[in-house]
């Protein structure tokens, strides 16, 4: 580690006033951001708190039965805290372990969108709105790339929320010493239509599979996904998988995605 300035803000105006000198960084539970100061792969001379910031904090319904979830609420209160959409209430429940689950934020890993967390897939897969101080972000619009996103410099999500679907269910196939997803499929069925994200597969992070989507919307079974195979190209190799692994695991967990949530 090295010397930096801590600033612990108790509103959002203060902590955007912070957040405009080019050396800061925004810190929320630190669960990515503390490591990577370790590793000196981020030397920022100010990290700027959130979590004393009131009203981005708890989870609540919207009149439209939307689900809000603030921005700095921890994976542990999503996970007990959001009963009304039970496949989200058990991704958080199996992120980590319970520290991490204790301090990492749901605003903080969507800022990050590492392509192997799980939250972008449950964001993308429920067409969630990405709030923040400034204005609203559409999920489809949110996630642009490995590590990248719409947000601007300066820009602190302050809210997330998940329209509530008919039925879902998110399959994992963990690392086994991070737990994070080697691959991850959340699937969303909505009056409109069947939404199916992949999370810790792409070279490019989350992505929507779209041809599995149209054959769910068409008949919600996990006979309709016969046939169908997400292509090796793009998809991430390493010591844990292939992309050809991978592509293999997407067709896989959508089913069982898809059969659980039936």
């Amino acid at each position: 580690m090295y010397d930096f300035i801590l600033e612990r803000p108790t509103s959002l105006d203060a902590a955007v006033a912070l957040l405009s000198d080019e050396d800061a960084q925004a810190l929320g539970g630190g669960q990515t951001l503390i490591p990577t100061l370790k590793q000196r792969l981020a030397q920022p001379g100010r990290l700027v708190s959130l979590t004393a910031i009131p009203g981005i904090r708890g989870i609540c319904r919207a009149e439209d039965g939307a689900l809000c979830i603030g921005g700095t609420t921890p994976h542990g209160e999503v996970a007990t805290g959001a009963t009304a959409y039970p496949a989200l209430a058990d991704l958080a429940g199996n992120i980590g372990d319970p520290a991490v689950r204790s301090r990492g934020t749901i605003g903080g890993s969507l800022a990050n969108n590492d392509p192997s967390a799980c939250y972008p897939a449950a964001a993308l897969a429920s067409g969630a709105t990405i709030v923040t101080n400034d204005r609203q972000i559409a999920a489809d619009d949110y996630f642009q790339g490995m590590f990248t996103t719409a947000l601007e410099e300066g820009e602190i999500i302050t809210e997330v929320r998940f329209p509530v679907p008919e039925v879902a269910n998110y399959q994992k196939f963990e690392q086994p010493a991070s737990r994070f997803a080697l691959v991850g499929v959340f699937v969303a069925k909505y009056p409109d239509g069947v939404r199916v994200a992949v999370t810790g597969a792409s070279e490019e992070g989350v992505f929507r599979w779209t041809e599995a989507e149209a054959a769910l919307s068409a008949n919600f079974t996990a006979d309709a996904l016969d046939g169908l195979s997400a292509p090796a190209d793009g998809m991430i190799g390493d010591l844990h998988g292939t992309p050809a692994y991978r592509a293999h695991l997407i067709g896989v967990l959508t089913k069982r995605a898809v059969a659980a949530a039936s």
